[in-house]
């Protein structure tokens, strides 16, 4: 492990700290003692730049990615080390489905809507709660309005996506009831394929979203 590396990584986010409200989080975390060390050797820099009198904030918000099959099923236990999980879509995708979505050949696999997917998202929010940390999402996935509000439904406390989609994620939001996205949201794991979602969710959400909607 490149201990040195990143801790010069982690001394340069906490210097840049003080000047302005700043979260950091740890990415491809797959287990619980490496979230741990990482942890440790976080602390060991602050203790480093208090040594040396250098100012940092000392309640940075930390977090880790979720986008990873592994840190997903074990989301509980590493809710407790972090202040809030980003669950990394892409990634999370690409790995539970074994899917490389830039090879044309097998792009069709990769399925925002797929049972797995939902199913493990789902539980990263629930764990993360249950823990009384907040969870937030990023990638394509939160770009397709209907799937950001499925996600709202879901519970996800925080959607990040591309400038360029985030007028019409932002305006579905706020044209659906919390009550229909939770409706719609917990009606969507119980099915069995990714299509059925889809179809469930044109059904549910074309009143509402109108031509938010892609065809």
């Amino acid at each position: 492990a490149q201990v040195d590396i990143f801790k010069t990584q982690l001394r340069a986010v906490l210097r840049a700290s003080v000047h302005g409200d700043l979260k950091m989080m740890y990415p491809m975390i797959s287990n619980l003692s490496e979230l741990i060390k990482a942890n440790e050797i976080l602390e060991e820099c602050k203790k480093e730049l208090k040594k040396e009198k250098i100012s940092f904030n000392p309640h940075i918000e930390v977090g880790a990615m979720i986008e990873i099959r592994s840190a997903a099923v074990t989301s509980n236990s590493l809710a407790k080390e972090v202040g809030f999980f980003s669950i990394g879509t892409n990634d999370l995708i690409q790995y539970t489905l074994a899917v490389d979505r830039v090879n044309e050949k097998i792009a069709y696999l990769y399925e925002p809507t797929h049972p797995a997917i939902l199913r493990l998202v789902y539980e990263v929010i629930v764990n993360g709660h249950k823990n009384k940390i907040w969870v937030g999402t990023c990638g394509e996935m939160s770009g397709d309005p209907s799937i950001a509000v499925l996600l709202m439904g879901l519970g996800i406390d925080s959607i990040s996506t591309s400038p360029l989609l985030l007028p019409k994620v932002k305006k579905a939001i706020r044209l659906t009831p919390y009550k229909l996205a939770s409706e719609v949201a917990m009606k969507s794991l119980e099915f069995g394929t990714g299509a059925e979602v889809k179809k469930y969710l044109r059904q549910k959400l074309k009143g509402t979203l109108k031509n938010l909607m892609e065809e």
